[in-house]
């Protein structure tokens, strides 16, 4: 059955689910077309048509290759369903400029039912921009926002590449493996912003585990972030630290001031996205960074990135 972009953002944003497919399908063109349609997709998902924010809560799950991502991926699926919540999973394939490059690979590692319609997963790609996500990752995230109790956005990397999961997701959990430092060597140069929870995977490894989360505790009381949980879990059958990783989530995310974090990302994802497509000669039509930063913030607030994008790109002419 054929869907108008316009009747796909209508049901989404009644709580529709069975609509993210297909709107998905629209966010991922890229064509001039595409974009067009995508427009109007994203138009009917916005504050302003929804009246309010979204109601998912946008969890960034990021760290290195091997940490364990996709099994404790599959673990929080797993409990969030158990307490009734849908979810939705935007893997991100950092292998392919195009989307769906590892989109089996994805589903084969994050376990789930599929014949459960409160679970959506899918592979979208990374793209060629530093920062680690495309538009079309962020899009999607806003796509299914209206529609989804969580919308997760899982990433490979530690360190710069990150800031994009930091500015689109209200709570980000960064997901280190015993003995490895890689992240606390992050830390310690400043490189990455600290999250909002560190999670320590193979608790079942013991002594090993014991030190990552002490390590990272100190590393955290030095920068002043005592107060940033470290959860310690085990994939593993029975899994432990599942429970607790999902309360210290719901936590952080019920202390945001989610109006003034989503609007925001909103802005930040505008300027980064007309300065990717119209560079510094853009930039310097609308006035400068600092001007550019000021027009955004008199705009109507419930204006999607998209919408603050073609605002910027009329002033600049």
């Amino acid at each position: 059955m054929n869907h108008s972009p316009a009747d796909l953002g209508r049901r989404l944003r009644e709580g529709d689910r069975a609509a993210a497919p297909a709107a998905l399908n629209v966010i991922e063109d890229r064509s001039p077309a595409g974009r067009e349609r995508a427009a109007e997709l994203l138009a009917e998902v916005s504050p302003a048509r929804l009246g309010g924010e979204a109601p998912a809560h946008l969890v960034g799950v990021t760290g290195p290759p091997g940490a364990g991502k996709s099994t404790l991926l599959s673990a929080l699926v797993k409990e969030w369903r158990t307490r009734g919540r849908t979810v939705a999973v935007l893997a991100v394939d950092p292998s392919s400029k195009r989307s769906g490059g590892s989109l089996l690979g994805d589903r084969a590692r994050i376990e789930h039912d599929p014949r459960d319609d409160g679970i959506l997963i899918r592979s979208t790609a990374a793209g060629t921009r530093l920062g680690g996500l495309a538009p079309p990752t962020r899009e999607a995230a806003e796509t299914l926002a209206p529609a989804f109790d969580l919308v997760v956005i899982e990433t490979v990397g530690v360190g710069q590449s990150e800031t994009d999961v930091e500015e689109v997701c209200d709570t980000v959990a960064v997901i280190v493996q015993p003995a490895s430092g890689d992240t606390l060597q992050f830390l310690k140069a400043g490189i990455m912003e600290v999250p909002d929870v560190l999670v320590v995977t193979k608790a079942d490894l013991g002594d090993s585990a014991r030190r990552a989360q002490r390590d990272l505790e100190a590393a955290l009381r030095a920068l002043g972030a005592a107060g940033t949980p470290v959860v310690s879990v085990s994939s593993l059958p029975p899994p432990r630290g599942v429970d607790e990783l999902t309360e210290a989530l719901d936590e952080h995310r019920a202390g945001l001031d989610l109006a003034a974090e989503r609007k925001r990302a909103r802005r930040l994802a505008a300027l980064a996205d007309f300065v990717a497509e119209r560079g510094d000669s853009g930039l310097r039509a609308v006035g400068g960074r600092r001007e550019a930063e000021r027009y955004l913030a008199s705009l109507d607030p419930g204006l999607s990135s998209r919408e603050l994008v073609a605002a910027l790109s009329e002033r600049a002419g």
